[in-house]
């Protein structure tokens, strides 16, 4: 009676360190989401694009550019079972964090959105642990939970001591997006990730590009304004994802989320040239000590169970 195969370690190691790669990759071309929402909504005193527009503006040209690449490549059509996982992802990723950070961005800036939104990788841990029914070791949790009041605290420290009322907004944005990762890392474990996302925004079309056309803004815009706009229609909205939900499914959601703890302190430094505003020594000593927790973090073990997701 023959056993099954034993995987190799050295394999399983390299295809970690490619998911993290893949995951590193997509959290720098999302980090720059944030300043770049900033730019296409403006602010309170001198908006620019309304914030639905930007929502459902962005999901329609990827999804119009989806479409073109589903095409040439040939792609199947996703089968029965996959949907109900791509509906879950489009309602995440392609509704409710685009919508809850333009909603926020109006009224904060986005120093302010990038603290507030680095709790986003502890949240899709949990729901992947959840959903994967996977059991993270005590100390990758307490990586996770340093990694987040290191987040929290810098947020704290930002805001005065206290959370404003765009925060709710941010919060939505988070839970959102959490959902629409794990969604979206299960698709891609049985079809080619960058085929995930673009499925997820070919369905969409029927929604967002209608709904962009009834939102479509009144008043003129500025060049900046439509630079942000068509940045994270096409990198945000779509090629980040192609990086993002491949590094998901080779080196485990529960471990590569972890990485997405750099992503608020990649944005405040995209947000210097992009939208002028200041880095001091405190952010710096901030984002030191989450790559810190974040390096630790991967080392330590997850355990898979033998039961199936839920």
């Amino acid at each position: 009676m023959s056993s099954a195969p034993h995987p190799d370690p050295a394999a399983a190691r390299m295809r970690t360190r490619h998911g993290y790669l893949l995951g590193l990759l997509g959290v720098v071309i999302f980090a720059m989401t944030l300043p770049m929402t900033r730019l296409a909504v403006g602010d309170a005193a001198a908006p620019q694009l309304p914030p639905a527009f930007v929502t459902a503006g962005r999901a329609a040209v990827a999804g119009l550019l989806s479409l073109l690449y589903l095409a040439a490549v040939r792609a199947p059509r996703p089968g029965r079972a996959l949907w109900p996982a791509l509906a879950v992802s489009a309602l995440g990723t392609v509704v409710g964090f685009p919508l809850g950070i333009a909603l926020a961005l109006r009224e904060v800036q986005a120093m302010h959105a990038a603290v507030v939104t680095g709790v986003l990788p502890l949240a899709t841990a949990l729901l992947a642990a959840w959903v994967w029914r996977q059991r993270p070791s005590a100390a990758f949790w307490a990586c996770a939970v340093a990694g987040c009041a290191l987040v929290l605290g810098f947020a704290a420290w930002k805001g005065g001591g206290h959370l404003v009322a765009a925060d709710g907004w941010l919060l939505l944005a988070v839970l959102s997006a959490a959902t629409g990762y794990v969604a979206g890392a299960r698709a891609a474990a049985v079809m080619p990730a960058q085929q995930v996302i673009c499925w997820v925004l070919v369905g969409s079309l029927p929604f967002t590009l209608p709904a962009a056309a009834w939102a479509w803004p009144e008043a003129p815009a500025r060049a900046a304004a439509w630079g942000g706009f068509a940045y994270t229609a096409v990198f945000s909205m779509w090629l980040g994802f192609f990086a993002w939900y491949r590094g998901l499914h080779l080196g485990g959601v529960v471990r590569v989320s972890q990485v997405q703890l750099l992503q608020p302190f990649l944005a405040l430094l995209f947000a210097v040239p992009l939208l002028g505003e200041r880095l001091d020594a405190v952010t710096l000593l901030f984002s030191l000590a989450v790559v810190g927790v974040v390096l630790l973090g991967r080392r330590l073990p997850v355990r898979a169970t033998l039961s199936s997701p839920r």
